[in-house]
C-alpha cells in the first residue's frame, strides 16, 4: 500500500540516490527534485550541485522510474547563502555556508515547495537519525561518526523533523555504495566532494575577490597591540591559521583574532589560541527551548571537532548563550556554528560571535 507522496532531494550523489531507492522500495510515492543553484550554464561551477550533478540525478530517477523536477533556487541561494558568506568573511569571521544552506534551502525553501508538489514529507541523503516519541521528534548523530552530518542540522526543530526522513542515516558509506551497485544505479562509484560548492578550488579569498571584495593591507599585531608585521588583507586569513603569515618569530605564530574594523590581525603563540568560553547568538533548540537556564552539554565548535564538555548559560531573552568549556578549546572562530549535544542527541546550537579566556 502506498505510504503517500514524498519529495526526495537529489544531489546527483550516491547518498541521495540510495535514499530515493529505499523510499521507493518502502512503498512511498517518490518525486525526485534537484535544486538549480547556479543556472543551466553553471555560472558558479563546483564539484557538487553542478549541471553534471543535475544530469546524474535525472539518470537515477529515470532508472528508478520516478518523476524528476529541477527547482530554480538561484536567487534564494544567492540571497541566503552566498551573500551572507561574503559579508561574514569580509568582516573577519569564518562562516559556515553548509549549515545555512540546510536551514534556508533544503529544509526551508524546499520544504515549502514540497506542498506545491503534493508532498508533506521530504527526504535527503544526510547521515543523521530522527526519532519520534511522546515528547516530539528528536535528532541524533549517525552511529557512524566518520560520516555523521548532524552538526549541520542543528537548526531543525521538532515540527520540521516530523516531516523529514533520512533513509541512509544509520548506514555506513560502504553499505550505501553496495546498495547502489546491487541496484545498478549509475552513481554507485561516484566520488563525493568535500568542498564548498561555490568555492570549488578551496580558495575563499579568490572567490571573494571575484565577487568584488578586496581588503587593504594592514598590521599584524601581538596580543599587546605591538605591530609585528604586515598582512595582505583580512580576507586572506582565518582564526587558527599558522601557515602563510610571513612573520618571523622564535616560535610559530597563529591567528588569534581578526579585527576587520581596525584592519588588524592579532597573532600569538599556540598557547594563546585556546579559549575558555564562547558567546553564541541566535540559538535554536530542537525542542523549541533551552533545557534549562543553565545546563550541561557537549559542545562542538566546528564540523570535525570531537566535542568538549561545557556548562551552558541561556539568556532569559532567548537570544544568546554563554558556553563555558571545562577545558579551554583551540581556535574558537566567530562565525562558525556551535552545536550542543547530550550524548548523541542534538539539543540545538547557534553562531559563535566571540571567544574569551
Amino acid at each position: 500500500m502506498p505510504r503517500g507522496r514524498i519529495l526526495a532531494a537529489m544531489s546527483g550523489g550516491v547518498d541521495s540516490s540510495v535514499a530515493a531507492l529505499m523510499l521507493k522500495r518502502d512503498g512511498w510515492d517518490v518525486v525526485g527534485v534537484t535544486m538549480d543553484l547556479f543556472g543551466a550554464q553553471g555560472d558558479l561551477p563546483g564539484k557538487c550541485c553542478s549541471f553534471d550533478d543535475r544530469m546524474d540525478a535525472r539518470r537515477v530517477c529515470d532508472a528508478l522510474g520516478i518523476p524528476f523536477y529541477v527547482l530554480n533556487m538561484k536567487d534564494i541561494f544567492r540571497d541566503k547563502v552566498i551573500d551572507p558568506f561574503i559579508r561574514e568573511y569580509a568582516c573577519g569571521r569564518t562562516p559556515n555556508p553548509c549549515a545555512r544552506c540546510n536551514e534556508q534551502l533544503k529544509f526551508g525553501a524546499l520544504m515549502r515547495k514540497a506542498h506545491e508538489l503534493g508532498a508533506e514529507t521530504i527526504a535527503t541523503g544526510h547521515y543523521a537519525v530522527i526519532k519520534g516519541g511522546q515528547n516530539g521528534y528528536r535528532l541524533f548523530a549517525s552511529p557512524h561518526k566518520k560520516k555523521d552530518q548532524s552538526y549541520f542540522l542543528f537548526s531543525l526543530d521538532s515540527t520540521r523533523l516530523s516531516r523529514i526522513l533520512f533513509p541512509v542515516g544509520e548506514m555506513t558509506k560502504e553499505q550505501v555504495r553496495t546498495v547502489a551497485a546491487e541496484a545498478a544505479l549509475p552513481v554507485s562509484q561516484k566520488e563525493e566532494s568535500q568542498d564548498i560548492c561555490f568555492v570549488p578550488d578551496g580558495s575563499y579569498s579568490s572567490f571573494l575577490i571575484r565577487n568584488g571584495i578586496e581588503t587593504p593591507d594592514g598590521d599584524f599585531v601581538d596580543p599587546g597591540g605591538k605591530v609585528i608585521g604586515r598582512h595582505r588583507g583580512v580576507i586572506h586569513y582565518t582564526v587558527g591559521q599558522r601557515k602563510g603569515l610571513g612573520v618571523s618569530a622564535e616560535e610559530p605564530l597563529y591567528v588569534l583574532r581578526i579585527d576587520a574594523a581596525a584592519n588588524q590581525i592579532v597573532l600569538g603563540r599556540k598557547t594563546d589560541t585556546f579559549s575558555g568560553s564562547a558567546i553564541v547568538d541566535s540559538p535554536s533548540f530542537v525542542s523549541g527551548r533551552a533545557p534549562a537556564a543553565e545546563f550541561r552539554a557537549t559542545a562542538r565548535i566546528r564540523y570535525r571537532h570531537p566535542g568538549a564538555k561545557a556548562t551552558v548559560h541561556a539568556d532569559p531573552s532567548g537570544t544568546r548563550l554563554i558556553v563555558r568549556f571545562d577545558e579551554p578549546q583551540r581556535s574558537v572562530a566567530p562565525g562558525q556554528a556551535l552545536v550542543l549535544y547530550d550524548g548523541d542527541e542534538v539539543l540545538g546550537g547557534g553562531w559563535i560571535t566571540c571567544a574569551s579566556d
